[in-house]
Parts: C-alpha cells; sequence; structure tokens
C-alpha cells in the first residue's frame, strides 16, 4: 500500500516562505491516475484543499492561494513539494499530502476522494 511522509519545517516567521516536501514510497507518482494533493488545516477549520500535480505533471492551485503557491515534484526521488510564499500566521495549520482520486479539484474536493494520506505535519508562523 502506497505511502506518504510530510517533511519541513515546523516554525516559519511571517512573510518567509513555507516549503514542504512529501516523500512516496511503495508507488509511483508517475502512474495511475491519481492526483498528489496538499491539503490542511487551520485550528478550529475545515479541511482546505490547497494544490495537486498529477501523474501527468499538470498543475492546480487554489484560486484563493493561487498567487502565493507552487507546486512541483522530483520524478527521481519520487518526491513532490510545495511552497507558499509570503506566510501570515493565518497560513498556520496541519498540512497533509495526499493521493486523490483524479479529478479531485477544489471545487470538488472530499476528504473521501483521497485514499491515501501522510500523517500531517504541524506548521506554525510565528516570529
Amino acid at each position: 500500500q502506497v505511502q506518504l511522509q510530510e517533511s519541513g519545517p515546523g516554525l516559519v516567521k511571517p512573510s518567509q516562505t513555507l516549503s514542504l516536501t512529501c516523500t512516496v514510497s511503495r508507488g509511483s507518482i508517475t502512474t495511475d491516475f491519481y492526483y498528489w494533493t496538499w491539503i490542511r488545516q487551520a485550528p478550529g477549520k475545515e479541511m482546505e484543499w490547497v494544490a495537486a500535480i498529477t501523474f501527468s505533471g499538470s498543475i492546480y492551485y487554489s484560486p484563493s492561494l493561487k498567487s502565493r503557491t507552487s507546486i512541483s515534484r522530483d520524478t527521481s526521488k519520487n518526491q513532490f513539494t510545495l511552497q507558499l510564499s509570503s506566510v501570515t500566521p493565518e497560513d498556520t495549520a496541519v498540512y497533509y499530502c495526499a493521493r486523490c482520486d483524479g479529478g479531485t479539484n477544489y471545487y470538488t474536493f472530499r476528504t473521501s476522494d483521497c485514499g491515501s494520506w501522510g500523517q500531517g505535519t504541524q506548521v506554525t508562523v510565528s516570529s
């Protein structure tokens, strides 16, 4: 069964860039019709779809975060990476990487569309 693991700093200062990497094992990010996705959950709020990169390398962003977000992949390492620039305390959240069904996007996202999840990593934005 595919496994996902997030890594990155737990504390980021305001205005800096948050960078997280998801390492995928027991499965390839370039095969099958999956969308490799970043999702976050801020305290007291619902899950929020952030960005996705597909098996073929197509990229999709949340419309509200698009101007600050970049998603990329390293197929040689079977990893995909999220960068979120100009962070504020409102970006404080648990960030998850997940393997979601093809076609899952910001407008259609449901947690049940993502069959495999990383354990999540807490990111706090604070000076």
